[in-house]
């Protein structure tokens, strides 16, 4: 089985950060969102993976390779973004026909992974939502098979929100769904979606099972995402790992402190996360994100994103800065 990551999204609703960084390397608890979607599936036995990329895509395949080294990785080049279907008939050839796992680069889910990849049909991961016309929405039948998949609908028939997770056991008849619509322009809020090739599918017969996740991170946003970063440094337990002794520093739990810091004269915490070799001085840093190579001298943030390369002095509340800013308070 091969997995397919879409990365190629600008990440519009993260800027500025995402002007100089690909949303799906925004650091999260320690780690980057594609990380963690990466040992994930790592973890279930995929050795072979498809990166569809675009935007800062050489950002992306320097940082697999890097990290990655024992994979099998691929990386496809979309253009031109006009969706989801779009970015998933690219990787036509490289897939040649083969099961696929297709995870969505901006989502973060938590399941069982083994189980998706060992059912005998195609599964689609849902979640209920409290508003699902911002999303994909299925319809099941009593057994649990799905009847029905729509791209963001006005008036919903179903709570279940598809959450970017798709296991398809039948490929050649997803891509020739996906070449049908572009052939023929079918579109769903201007954008071919992966969505309207699925409900292809399943009008042609291929049968789809739902398959339930415990969790659904959503990274598209500043707010989530520093929700999401909470969660996962409580969950990783970094509330309990080793924090070296920085001078004159109270660290309070969770925290993730990357390699080569210089901290002192701080407090830092709760839900934190700092990158590398980032210096921080006379400052209080509290549920905020900061990217590598920053630093931070005589601060108050609390709720803020704050890129790599980033010089700030002075006081502030809650910022969200992008990589390569210099910033003075005083």
């Amino acid at each position: 089985m091969k997995a397919i990551i879409p990365v190629a999204g600008a990440g519009t609703k993260l800027r500025p950060h995402t002007y100089t960084q690909p949303k799906a390397l925004i650091p999260l608890a320690g780690r980057t969102i594609l990380s963690i979607i990466i040992d994930q599936l790592v973890e279930a036995g995929i050795t072979e993976f498809v990166f569809v990329v675009g935007y800062l895509g050489e950002k992306i395949q320097h940082y697999v390779e890097s990290k990655y080294p024992q994979l099998t990785c691929h990386f496809v080049q979309q253009n031109s973004r006009e969706g989801t279907g779009h970015a998933i008939l690219l990787t036509r050839e490289v897939v040649a026909n083969k099961e696929i796992l297709i995870v969505l680069g901006d989502t973060i889910c938590e399941c069982d992974f083994k189980e998706v990849i060992a059912s005998p049909y195609s599964v689609l991961g849902l979640k209920k939502v409290d508003d699902p016309r911002d999303f994909g929405v299925a319809e099941l039948d009593e057994n649990g098979k799905i009847t029905k998949v729509v791209e963001k609908p006005q008036i919903p028939k179903s709570n279940l929100a598809l959450v970017g997770l798709y296991k398809i056991k039948e490929s050649a008849q997803l891509y020739d769904c996906l070449q049908a619509n572009l052939d023929n322009h079918v579109k769903s809020h201007d954008e071919f979606q992966l969505t309207d090739a699925l409900e292809c599918m399943i009008q042609h017969g291929v049968r789809f099972n739902a398959f339930r996740v415990t969790n659904w991170f959503d990274c598209g946003r500043k707010d989530t995402l520093l929700e999401t970063n909470a969660i996962l440094l409580k969950k990783y337990k970094l509330a309990s790992s080793p924090v070296l002794p920085y001078e004159n520093t109270i660290i309070i739990p969770p925290v993730s402190i990357g390699e080569g810091c210089n901290i002192k004269n701080a407090i830092i915490g709760p839900n934190v996360a700092v990158g590398d070799n980032t210096v921080i001085n006379y400052s209080i840093v509290k549920d905020s994100i900061i990217g590598s190579f920053s630093n931070l001298y005589e601060v108050v943030l609390k709720s803020s994103l704050i890129g790599s390369d980033a010089n700030i002095r002075g006081l502030s509340q809650s910022l969200n800065i992008g990589d390569n800013t210099e910033i003075d308070l005083g």
